[in-house]
């Protein structure tokens, strides 16, 4: 299924016949056009469609398009951003010769200013187009995979926050998984863009849709880094399971940008599920790409488990608590496991790639509380 998004206006015949092209390469198009009447807004309609596209299609036109209240961003704009938080492949085009509004440049700016692999290309007639997304569809359909590894001549050194207890605290009881993707070949920040960065950090993270609009995001700052902090509800009762919630975005001086998000729980503590912790691992990497802040070409990715002594190996089931739950067995109050990353990986790791890097994470650390 390949999702068609543009604004209508100056871009009719494109995508009137984008339609019959992408049916004859043997995929479904879907556009806003063909949506009959349904029981949820035509937006959430919209970006439901994204999410289970296969493929997403950008077209640039003139015209921004209607800016919705809710978001104070058009529906293409809105689009964009859930394609990028939920990885998917996108191919974006620019028309040539019109003339863009002031909106609409800045947000091809954000586009053509996203480095995680985006096909960009441009076009000056409907036919010129037709050729090009057929050609790219053909691609598309015989890739392999997004990433390519390369092999580190010397371990970087990742910053945990759960190494500095003292200006780490997330106000969050459990235990945590934290994430960092270092980007190689970067100078790092100066003060001044540590903090100009740290002062768009909330409306980045908002546009993730991970965050409601509602919710008040805590932003510090120490030494070196910045620290974003999302509160997290408690379960309306003790035992009440929960699955795992964003707890905070870090981003240090280095270039290093961490995620750290609570496991799931129910009244036997934590739960390191080997189902669910690829699916969690994944959706933060794709946080960290939709954040559109890491432009390097390639990055280091690591991943920590800080463990309470209630947690266990087991089943997350958000529907009931287990019964029972085997404890690993050691002293103390918590116990980190980690991955050591002796490669990097393209960028792609943080869109398209995102579930076959946190795989590979997520078995590690499992097998390591296993032992």
């Amino acid at each position: 299924m390949i999702f068609i998004s543009s604004a209508r206006k100056g871009l009719e015949d494109e995508r009137d016949n984008l339609d019959g092209l992408i049916r004859s390469l043997g995929h479904t198009p879907v556009r806003f056009e063909d949506f009959s009447a349904q029981s949820t807004p035509s937006r959430e309609a919209c970006l439901r469609a994204v999410e289970s596209a296969d493929v997403c299609l950008f077209l640039l036109g003139p015209y921004y398009g209607h800016i919705f209240p809710e978001t104070a961003q058009s529906a293409t704009h809105d689009e964009w951003v859930a394609a990028q938080a939920a990885g998917k492949p996108r191919i974006v085009y620019r028309k040539q010769g019109v003339r863009f509004e002031d909106a609409q440049h800045a947000f091809a700016r954000i586009v053509e200013a996203y480095a995680t692999g985006v096909f960009r290309d441009s076009f000056s007639t409907t036919t010129e187009l037709m050729i090009k997304v057929a050609q790219k569809v053909r691609e598309l359909e015989s890739a392999g995979s997004p990433l390519a590894y390369t092999k580190l001549a010397e371990q970087p050194a990742l910053h945990w926050a759960s190494d500095h207890p003292a200006h780490g605290a997330v106000n969050t009881p459990g235990a945590m998984v934290e994430l960092g993707v270092l980007p190689l070949g970067f100078d790092g920040y100066s003060a001044r863009e540590l903090e100009q960065l740290g002062v768009s950090l909330g409306d980045r993270t908002r546009t993730t849709r991970m965050v409601r609009n509602d919710v008040a995001l805590n932003l510090t700052r120490s030494e070196g880094v910045v620290a974003l902090r999302v509160p997290v509800s408690r379960p309306q009762s003790w035992d009440a399971p929960q699955s795992g919630k964003l707890a905070e975005i870090r981003l240090y001086k280095t270039g290093q940008l961490s995620v750290r998000a609570t496991l799931p729980r129910d009244g036997l503590g934590a739960i390191l599920d080997p189902d669910a912790l690829p699916q969690q691992i994944a959706d933060l990497l794709r946080i960290c790409g939709a954040l559109n802040i890491v432009q390097a070409d390639r990055v280091v990715v690591g991943a920590r488990v800080s463990a309470t002594a209630l947690t266990s190996v087991g089943v997350f089931d958000p529907r009931q608590s287990r019964r029972s739950s085997q404890l690993m067995g050691f002293n103390g109050s918590d116990r980190v496991f980690q991955t050591e990353p002796d490669e990097s990986v393209t960028l792609a790791a943080l869109g398209e790639g995102a579930a076959e890097v946190a795989g590979y994470l997520a078995q590690t650390l499992i097998m390591q509380a296993s032992r």
